[in-house]
């Protein structure tokens, strides 16, 4: 009976650790993906070793709309902090600063959500799905319909969602099925108006006063990471961010 226990215990703990291990695998069953790694894999590598960094590893993605930057930050198991990896350029612009708040509005949405679609297939040349509109969306569009399918993507055009080109996609693509792989899930995709120093603050909100109170929110959640390049745990409630 013992004998029984200890093997479907061991069965539990490994079969989603293979299961998750089978994700790259059928992720390179596609040619976009198999052309992305054959492409940029061994750069990465190499790239990647230069760094300090070693697989497996975590990922975060930190999306600046007034920059137009996409910033990668990976963390080693073992690694206390999360370092920069690599800094990509949106390619086009959609929208004001503020966040998403209807169908049809064509803005990128601000806040802290996570890659839930890996699309291989995309009629942007390879795409990260994020999850808007989470709770704190939802609640702030109220009657109107929030919309959805926001990409980090290539194709370089957009109506609200980040894009790339497709050669830095490839990169981003590429990096985000290794940590998937590895076992991260969710992977973090933070998406602010602008870098948040108390100078930038101040000056946005004199041109935009009405999301005072949703900037000073991410904020908080901007500065922990800025303070210990570190993730703070993020929870939604009552239309706002909460971080320990």
């Amino acid at each position: 009976m013992k004998l029984l226990f200890k093997l479907i215990l061991l069965l539990t703990m490994t079969i989603p650790a293979f299961a998750q291990s089978e994700f790259k695998t059928e992720q390179l069953t596609f040619d976009r993906v198999k052309a992305a790694y054959d492409e940029k894999w061994a750069n990465l590598q190499t790239e990647l070793s230069a760094a300090g960094i070693t697989r497996p590893f975590k990922l975060y993605i930190a999306a600046y709309k007034n920059e137009g930057k996409l910033e990668l930050w990976l963390k080693t198991n073992g690694q206390k902090a999360y370092k920069l990896f690599k800094i990509y350029d949106f390619c086009a612009h959609s929208g004001t600063l503020g966040p998403k708040v209807k169908e049809g509005d064509l803005q990128t949405p601000e806040g802290f959500y996570y890659i839930n679609v890996f699309n291989p297939k995309s009629s942007f040349h390879l795409s990260l799905g994020v999850n808007y509109p989470n709770k704190v969306d939802e609640r702030r569009s109220g009657k109107e319909r929030p919309g959805g399918d926001i990409y980090i993507h290539g194709n370089c055009v957009t109506v609200g969602c980040i894009p790339l080109t497709d050669d830095k996609i490839k990169e981003v693509y590429v990096l985000a099925v290794e940590a998937k792989n590895a076992g991260q899930d969710p992977i973090p995709v933070h998406i602010f108006p602008f870098k948040m120093t108390s100078v930038n603050l101040n000056i946005q909100l004199k041109q935009y006063p009405a999301q005072r109170a949703l900037w000073t929110n991410l904020e908080t959640g901007y500065r922990y990471f800025e303070k210990h390049n570190n993730l703070p745990v993020v929870t939604e409630k009552e239309g706002k961010y909460l971080f320990k």
